[in-house]
């Protein structure tokens, strides 16, 4: 479902196996940020405090997900690990980490997952941001992330 929204996702076993993928195919030498210490040779983690528009220059932001959905290709995230709310929606391309365990099938069962907890900010992420209101035409990373990979971890 992921692939049918605009999304990509890779099988990894590791954090090393994510940095690999991320040497491979991201721009290293542009600005990329994390909550993720295992990722911090690549990325950086004392960003969380900084002025939210100083991460207008954001390549890449790695996150962890609480648990994602099959049936819609969503993942759930709260402010408790974003960071910055911010943090999601500006940068040029999103990568979110998720363990195999933690994939529901359905929506119901994401919501019965998240039952009654107390947050201040929580929202399903599906894929890139994309619109297709200007002209009938599709454009990608039209409010948010041009791309999104998935890191599922098993």
């Amino acid at each position: 479902m992921l692939q049918n929204i605009g999304g990509d996702f890779v099988e990894v076993i590791d954090y090393d196996a994510v940095i690999d993928f991320i040497k491979k195919n991201y721009a290293t030498e542009k600005r990329i940020i994390t909550t993720l210490p295992e990722l911090s040779q690549i990325a950086a983690i004392d960003w969380m405090n900084d002025n939210p528009h100083s991460l207008k220059d954001v390549e890449l932001t790695i996150i962890k997900a609480h648990f994602g959905v099959a049936e819609t290709g969503a993942l759930w995230v709260t402010d408790d690990i974003l960071g910055q709310k911010v943090s999601v929606f500006i940068p040029q391309y999103l990568a979110i980490v998720v363990n195999k365990k933690d994939i529901v099938s359905t929506m119901h069962q994401a919501y019965d997952r998240i039952g009654n907890q107390e947050y201040r900010f929580g929202t399903f992420i599906a894929g890139p941001s994309k619109t297709a209101d200007i002209e009938q035409s599709l454009v990608l990373g039209a409010h948010g992330a041009r791309g999104l990979m998935v890191f599922i971890m098993t």
